[in-house]
C-alpha cells in the first residue's frame, strides 16, 4: 500500500542492469510513500526524514505525479521549522527521534526549488521563502570567522550529540569532514536562497544571499584545497567541490584527481546519500562520462548493481547488506539517467518544462537509452539508439514547449530530420556545432534526427 501518486516518468535502455536498478528504486519509493509524506523505510523506523526526502526528491519527480504529495510534505517542513531559530527538524511533521543534521534541515531550500524548478510553480518558492531565511539565519550561527559551517548542536546533557550533526552518511569507506558537508549545504541553501529573492523581486535580498554564498563558496575552496595532491580530498570532496564550481585554474588538476581516485578505487564510488547525488553528473559535466557509466554499470560492491546480484528487489540503506533493506534514498543519484544518459532536462530559466533542453550523453557500452515524462504540459521524452556510425534520435516536445536539441553528430552536413535536411523541416532551426554536437531550436511537434556519428 502506498499514497496514491501516478508514475508517469519511463526509462528505458539496452542495458538491463539499468532497468532493474531504476526499478528496485521505484519499488522503494513508493513503499515509503504514506500519507503524504515519504518515510526512511517501512520495517524499523517509518519516519519522514527530511535529508532522505530533499536527496531522493528530484528522482521521484522524475518519475511520479508527485506535485500534490510534495506540496503537502513541504508546507509540513514550514509547519516544523523553528520561527524564532530557524532551525529546521530532521524529521517532519516533527517529531523528537530523528537523527541527522545540516543537510537534513536544507530540505527547506532545496524540495521547495526542486518542485519549482519541474512544474514551473513560483507560489511555492513565495511560501518557502522566510522558512528558507530562517534556516541561513540559524546556519550562520554555526559559521566560523573564515565562513566555514561547522554545527555542533547540543543533546539533552549540554554537549554536542552526533546524531543532531551529521555530515553526509553511510559511505561504503570513510565519510568526508561533517564541516566540509556543512559548509557545502550552507552554500546551496544560500544559493538556492539568494535565486529564489530575484524570481521573486527581491533585489536587495537577492544581493545579501548571493554575497553569503558566495563567500561561503570562497571559504570552502581554501579550507579544503589540498596543494600538494590537487584535490579537495578522497570521499566526496571533489565532487562537491566540482559541483560548486571549482576556480578554473584548479579545475584540470581537481578533474584528474577524482578520475584517479576512481581508478584507484576499481572504477567504483566511494559517496554517501549526499556525495553520490552528485557523482554520477559531476563526472559527466567534466569531461568523465564513461567513467560514471562504468560506476553505475558496476555488478561488485559498492554499486547498485550489487544489490541486484545479491537478490535485492528493493534499494538499500548500505552498499553491503548493513541496516535496512528497503531505503530509497540513494536514489537522488539516479537522476542521471533520466538527464545525462537519455538527455532530457527542463531549463532552470524556464521551469516546469517550458524550454526542455535535449542532450544525450551515450557512453561506449550502451546501445539506446530512453525517458519520458507527463510535464505540466504534456508528454515530454526522448529516444535515442546507435549503430556503426549512425544516431538516431526522436524526441517530443508538448504543446506550450520549446527545445533545444544537442543531436551527436560529426557535422551539420551529416543531420537529418524526418529523412530531410533541418533546414527544410518545420519547426527546426540549426543554431551551430557544439561539443560534437549539431544544435538545434524546435518548437512543439515529434521529431526524428538522424545523423552520423
Amino acid at each position: 500500500m502506498s499514497t496514491d501518486v501516478e508514475t508517469t516518468g519511463k526509462f528505458t535502455s539496452s542495458e538491463k542492469l539499468l532497468e532493474d536498478i531504476n526499478r528496485i528504486w521505484w519499488r522503494s519509493q513508493t513503499d515509503n510513500m504514506h500519507g503524504g509524506i515519504a518515510s526512511d523505510c517501512p520495517n524499523r523506523e517509518r519516519s519522514p526524514y527530511t535529508g532522505d526526502g530533499q536527496v531522493a526528491c528530484v528522482t521521484v519527480m522524475h518519475n511520479f505525479d508527485a506535485k500534490a504529495f510534495y506540496r503537502k510534505w513541504i508546507d509540513d517542513i514550514i509547519g516544523g521549522s523553528n520561527e524564532e531559530t530557524g532551525y529546521v527538524p530532521n524529521g517532519a511533521p516533527w517529531q523528537p527521534g530523528c537523527g541527522g543534521g545540516v543537510a537534513w534541515g536544507a530540505a527547506i531550500s532545496i524540495m521547495p526549488w526542486e518542485f519549482y524548478l519541474h512544474y514551473g510553480d513560483v507560489d511555492i518558492l513565495s511560501d518557502s521563502y522566510d522558512a528558507m531565511k530562517g534556516y541561513i539565519r540559524y546556519m550562520l550561527t554555526w559559521t566560523d570567522e573564515k565562513g566555514i559551517m561547522y554545527s555542533q548542536a547540543t543533546g539533552r546533557n549540554g554537549k554536542p550529540l552526533r546524531w543532531l550533526n551529521l555530515g553526509d552518511w553511510v559511505a561504503p569507506s570513510e565519510l568526508p569532514p561533517d564541516k566540509m558537508v556543512h559548509t557545502f549545504y550552507l552554500w546551496r541553501c544560500a544559493d538556492i536562497t539568494a535565486e529564489t529573492a530575484r524570481i521573486l523581486g527581491k533585489r536587495d535580498e537577492a544581493t545579501i544571499y548571493r554575497e553569503i554564498a558566495d563567500r561561503t563558496k570562497a571559504a570552502f575552496m581554501e579550507e579544503f584545497w589540498d596543494e600538494t595532491s590537487g584535490s579537495y580530498g578522497k570521499y566526496g570532496g571533489n565532487i562537491f567541490a566540482l559541483r560548486m564550481g571549482v576556480p578554473e585554474e584548479r579545475k584540470e588538476r581537481v578533474i584528474a584527481a577524482l578520475e584517479a581516485g576512481i581508478k584507484a578505487n576499481g572504477g567504483h564510488l566511494d559517496t554517501g546519500i549526499f556525495g553520490t547525488q552528485f557523482f554520477f553528473e559531476v563526472l559527466t559535466e567534466n569531461g568523465l562520462n564513461e567513467l560514471a557509466f562504468e560506476a553505475m554499470n558496476k555488478r561488485t560492491i559498492p554499486s547498485y548493481g550489487y544489490w541486484l546480484e545479491q537478490g535485492a528487489t528493493t534499494s538499500w540503506e548500505h552498499w553491503d547488506r548493513g541496516g535496512s533493506g528497503n531505503h530509497p534514498m540513494f536514489g537522488g543519484g539516479l537522476v542521471w539517467l533520466y538527464r545525462k544518459l537519455a538527455g532530457m532536462n527542463t531549463d532552470p530559466a524556464r521551469p516546469g518544462y517550458k524550454h526542455i533542453i535535449f542532450r544525450p550523453q551515450p557512453p561506449e557500452g550502451v546501445e539506446s537509452a530512453g525517458y519520458s515524462n507527463l510535464t505540466v504540459y504534456g508528454e515530454a521524452g526522448v529516444k535515442w539508439r546507435k549503430e556503426p556510425d549512425k544516431f538516431f534520435m526522436e524526441i517530443s516536445v508538448p504543446v506550450g514547449s520549446d527545445a533545444t536539441v544537442y543531436v551527436p553528430a560529426e557535422s551539420k552536413r551529416s543531420v537529418k530530420e524526418s529523412g530531410m535536411k533541418p533546414s527544410g523541416s518545420k519547426g527546426v532551426k540549426y543554431k551551430g556545432m557544439e561539443d560534437g554536437c549539431a544544435v538545434y531550436k524546435t518548437s512543439s511537434g515529434h521529431y526524428n534526427f538522424e545523423s552520423r556519428y
